[in-house]
């Protein structure tokens, strides 16, 4: 939703847990131990993590960690499992905010991540705190994985989702939570393009004051 938005607005798409799965996958890559926490935040100062905007909404936009396009192997399940527990860790979260708030300077951004209006951009012009329920979150994952001929089961998914939650809403740093200014946009009973077009109005409207 996101990158439509972004590409409806004409600003860039900055998808910041892409950012966390490109240092979950690198961790991985070099067997860096999950449980040692310094080792995962001098990877995060280290780590090279880029993007490259699609040319049309209909394609999707590439991430590079280290030179190398990592945008399919980070959506995998073993990445998908580790990921809370390497943003949870507070050396990561400062490396990686600093890394978005620079990649945000001086530019007109469409920003998502789980704490871009209470963390890295709280002065931002406009926050949309979107949420679905977790089955309906579940379902269009399975249906994405599907099209990947990706074999997992729906409910292992909804766990899945279910687990990073909670980790997520309950992590000591930069919990996961909306902040005090933002909009509530749920999209549990709403298409796709419902969304990207109450999400538009969300910001057109700001614009306008």
């Amino acid at each position: 939703m996101a990158k439509a938005l972004a590409a409806q607005l004409g600003f860039i798409h900055i998808d910041t847990g892409a950012m966390y799965r490109a240092l979950t996958w690198l961790a991985l890559q070099q067997d860096v131990p999950l449980t040692d926490e310094q080792a995962l935040s001098l990877l995060a100062q280290e780590a090279v993590i880029d993007f490259q905007q699609a040319d049309s909404p209909e394609e999707k936009q590439q991430v590079f960690c280290q030179e190398q396009n990592v945008t399919e192997v980070i959506r995998s399940q073993e990445v998908s499992r580790a990921v809370s527990r390497v943003a949870a860790v507070a050396g990561v979260r400062e490396a990686l905010t600093e890394a978005q708030r620079r990649l945000a300077a001086g530019r007109d951004v469409v920003m998502d991540g789980r704490d871009i209006g209470t963390v890295v951009l709280p002065q931002a012009d406009c926050k949309i705190y979107l949420t679905a329920s977790v089955e309906e979150r579940a379902l269009r994952r399975w249906k994405e994985m599907g099209a990947k001929d990706q074999d997992q089961a729906l409910e292992d998914i909804v766990q899945d989702i279910a687990k990073r939650d909670y980790e997520d809403t309950h992590r000591i740093t930069s919990p996961l939570r909306p902040a005090a200014d933002s909009i509530l946009l749920d999209s549990t009973a709403l298409s796709f393009q419902e969304v990207v077009e109450k999400a538009l109005a969300l910001v057109r409207s700001v614009q306008a004051q």
